[in-house]
């Protein structure tokens, strides 16, 4: 994980100062994460996995503070005179060229929409609810409030980070080292990060899982090493109950995951990509659709109007950034060396 290598470079430049290279391999540490979600994976219901969640909230919390108080810091400290900051970001014919920028803009759309399409959890969280208060109400409630807190955290982020380093900010000014010291502090950031990360992974693939498991069972039903369940007892945490075919494919998807993770590391144009993908469809489209269609919305009313705009313009907004991070992917892969350690 980058983040666990973020940690081991942040010791390195502390020690033999920020100038030196300090390539150190990804590798060991996405076998690392691998082997922890290999053994989370199995977890058989997703609403055990509250606890996982909590964990993930706090820590996504814990180092979006500390990168914002280290930005607040370096502002108020008067380091950041040489700054270069403009109103439009990045100069063109100095920083990036005009092409290279109207890509990076496309990227960072789709990095942005990334942050947002969190609609394919919904459902599953919205099954663990109980039924009283209603459903929709509690579900209304914790997104906006959602929404409200990420979009805060987010616009800090974005403009303190653009005030502490300028057009020299680095994609992540935690794992990209905007900062350097302190390198505890650092540190324990990214670790936070990684905690974060672990419990992401979890929240965002067990409604893949279900999908699967669920149509196998459907399909097969008499086939018993899908639909078998194997009691085992386990020292400490006591019985479990082990199924062959969730075991297998579990591991394997978390096994082939892990390889194209570390064959191609190119983080933020794979975020940008995926983000632009699963935005408009199932962020935007069927969302819309179905609160029409349960609604009954006369056709060509006010409501519908603005909706099918909205739906349309996040359309165009999802096609121009998967152009940007298929650019920004064909770019890396010019230079781009297998299982390398990168800098």
């Amino acid at each position: 994980m980058l983040d666990f290598r973020a940690v081991k470079r942040s010791n390195c430049f502390h020690k033999h100062g920020h100038e030196d290279k300090c390539y150190i391999s990804n590798n060991p540490f996405m076998i690392i994460f691998a082997c922890i979600q290999i053994v989370l994976s199995q977890i058989p219901n997703f609403h055990k996995l509250s606890w996982l969640s909590i964990v993930a909230a706090v820590m996504s919390f814990a180092y979006s503070s500390i990168g914002l108080g280290l930005s607040i810091a370096k502002v108020a400290g008067g380091s950041n005179n040489h700054v270069r900051t403009s109103l439009t970001g990045v100069e063109v014919g100095v920083d990036v060229t005009a092409s290279e920028k109207v890509w990076r803009m496309f990227q960072a759309i789709g990095d942005i929409a990334f942050a947002y399409a969190f609609s394919n959890v919904l459902i599953e969280i919205q099954d663990t609810l109980k039924s009283s208060p209603p459903e929709n109400r509690v579900m209304k409630r914790a997104s906006l409030i959602g929404i409200v807190t990420t979009t805060l955290f987010y616009v800090m982020c974005g403009l303190l980070g653009y005030a502490a380093f300028g057009n020299d900010a680095p994609g992540n000014f935690l794992t990209g080292f905007g900062f350097y010291e302190p390198f505890w502090l650092i540190d324990f950031a990214n670790v936070c990060i990684a905690i974060h990360l672990i419990g992401a992974y979890q929240v965002f693939v067990q409604p893949i899982f279900g999908f699967v498991e669920n149509t196998s069972k459907s399909k097969w039903p008499e086939s018993k090493f899908i639909n078998t369940e194997h009691s085992l007892n386990v020292p400490v945490l006591g019985s479990l109950e082990v199924n062959l075919f969730r075991v297998v494919w579990r591991t394997t998807y978390v096994i082939i995951t892990a390889v194209v993770a570390m064959m191609f590391p190119f983080f933020n144009d794979f975020l940008g990509l995926i983000g632009s993908l699963s935005f408009w469809p199932l962020t935007v489209y069927f969302p819309i659709e179905m609160y029409i269609k349960q609604s009954k919305m006369q056709r060509f009313s006010f409501t519908w109007v603005w909706l099918k705009i909205l739906s349309w313009v996040c359309l165009i907004v999802s096609i121009i950034s998967a152009a940007g991070s298929i650019q920004g992917l064909a770019q890396d892969l010019k230079k781009y060396q297998p299982f390398k350690a990168q800098q």
